[in-house]
């Protein structure tokens, strides 16, 4: 379990096919406080840590994760967010984030309002994720608000804090970003589709 608030950046220094498979390296300031078999997000993404070597490790990312996430596309030198799994009895500054991401969606509007930034990004809604209105989603490992909630979109306001201590200034119109949506609205909703 996470809680979407991004610990550091990670950046990505190898990236080796192996069959189906994706092995990644990434330069991190917190590799040394890793180890082996350790669960932690990538943009989102949980991923086990196979290999430590110095200020870098290594993780794979199998078939599933690539079709259903934006970690397929990875190129040498990006930046990731990284957020290790919290320890049980800290202070939930986030929400309930599993690692598990729902879909991705791709960014196409990126402005900045008088000292901060918003984002809109549209999804396919064809897989029955919903947003819900000042609810939470995870945006490439970021706990986030719903700002202007749409059946295939929704905004979210970023501050300068979040902004410069995440990949969300390398956000571009274009780019493919993961979602997770929050799990007690996907509860909820599924409970109302059983009429629960």
């Amino acid at each position: 379990m996470f809680t979407g608030i991004i610990e550091t950046l990670g950046t990505v220094k190898q990236l080796t096919r192996l069959k189906d498979n994706l092995d990644i390296t990434i330069e991190s300031t917190i590799t040394n406080e890793l180890k082996i078999d350790q669960s932690v997000a990538h943009n989102g993404v949980c991923l086990t840590v196979v290999e430590i070597n110095k200020n870098q490790y290594k993780v794979t990312a199998i078939k599933e994760t690539l079709d259903k996430t934006n970690i397929g596309d990875l190129q040498l030198n990006d930046i990731i967010n990284i957020e290790r799994a919290m320890k049980l009895g800290d202070r939930l500054d986030g929400h309930i984030v599993q690692g598990h991401v729902d879909q991705t969606a791709t960014c196409v509007k990126a402005s900045e309002t008088n000292g901060s930034w918003l984002y809109t990004f549209e999804y396919n809604p064809k897989l029955n994720n919903i947003t819900i209105e000042k609810g939470s989603i995870t945006v490439n490992g970021v706990s986030l608000t719903v700002v202007n909630s749409q059946k295939n979109s929704f905004s979210v306001a970023i501050i300068p804090y979040t902004h410069e201590h995440t990949n969300f200034k390398h956000f571009k119109i274009g780019t493919k970003i993961n979602l997770e949506f929050d799990v007690i609205g996907k509860y909820v909703k599924r409970l109302k589709e059983l009429n629960v």
